[in-house]
């Protein structure tokens, strides 16, 4: 594993990549949520697995999260799509896979219908960008609006700042993300609470969720568009998550053409540090996949 740095028109951004042995299979690129998240936070575990088995794995900062940088400006959906498709050309990749958590998701549809025919396949974790709202339900009207008036009155900046100091609010939030008790380890506890602490990651989210939550409803939303994307999906969701029901993601599997859903048993919305011993062999079998669905090259003709 090595931690680099590259500058982008957007700044400079900081991503750790892993290499296997040998290079057999196709490149990843993974990418994180938001809140108190990074690179090594979300796929610290999963990486290493990837390149055991042959795949470069590229994971980024995001701007303003882990050890990347502010921005001079607030954080937005469209800023974070337009750093993915510089940071993919600066790293010249023109054959790889692309992945992401939440809002890494979201970034994920981002670039693949904004950069069609670029990714060879896709990976979606409890996704964002699937739902019109923040919640489903009866009452998701509300609680989307009374969410609205707490991003705009700074109130729900001031709740996440006191709470991110806490270890016990912290623990119980922990314990609605990742279900599985042995998974929800001292290590991992510590190393979210620093996350939250000591960098920007929670206020550049509360930047771009006050970009992505207007009054009524989320800015985007790409279920529209779904039936546009041409590359192999894995769908991977928690049983479990309260933040995308697991409606939302068997609906957009449904949707795009070429996808597969996998529901993991037990698990919340960061469900690759839930379970990662079933979300591994799922993403490894996808890139197996995608890999021998590949025309064989002028090498190998």
């Amino acid at each position: 594993m090595e931690r680099r740095q590259i500058a982008l028109p957007i700044g400079m951004i900081s991503y750790v990549e892993w290499r296997p042995r040998t290079e057999t299979g196709t490149p990843v690129l993974l990418l994180h949520g938001g809140g108190a998240d990074s690179a090594m936070l979300s796929w610290g575990e999963v990486a290493p697995a990837l390149a055991d088995a042959g795949h470069r794995v590229i994971a980024p900062d995001h701007p303003g999260f882990g050890r990347s940088p502010r921005l001079n400006a607030p954080l937005t959906q469209q800023r974070l799509v337009d750093y993915l498709a510089d940071f993919v050309d600066a790293l010249g990749l023109d054959d790889y896979v692309v992945g992401g958590l939440s809002l890494g998701g979201g970034l994920t549809l981002g670039h693949l219908l904004t950069q069609p025919g670029r990714a060879r396949g896709a990976l979606l974790l409890g996704t964002y960008g699937v739902m019109p709202r923040l919640t489903d339900g009866p009452f998701s009207a509300v609680t989307h609006f009374l969410t609205f008036l707490l991003l705009r009155t700074g109130l729900l900046n001031t709740m996440t700042t006191v709470y991110s100091r806490s270890p016990t609010a912290m623990a119980r939030g922990l314990k609605d993300i990742v279900r599985n008790e042995a998974a929800r380890t001292p290590a991992l506890l510590a190393a979210v609470m620093a996350e939250a602490q000591a960098g920007s990651g929670l206020a550049v989210f509360g930047e771009w969720q006050r970009d992505q939550v207007l009054w009524n409803r989320l800015r985007t939303v790409y279920t529209d568009r779904l039936p546009t994307i041409t590359v192999p999906v894995l769908l991977i969701h928690g049983e479990r998550d309260r933040g995308v029901p697991p409606a939302r993601a068997e609906k957009a599997a449904a949707t795009i053409p070429h996808s597969a859903l996998v529901v993991v048993p037990g698990t919340g919305h960061w469900v690759q540090r839930d379970r990662p011993d079933l979300v591994i062999p799922a993403v490894l079998e996808h890139l197996r996949r995608i890999d021998l669905a590949t025309p064989p090259g002028p090498e190998s003709a």
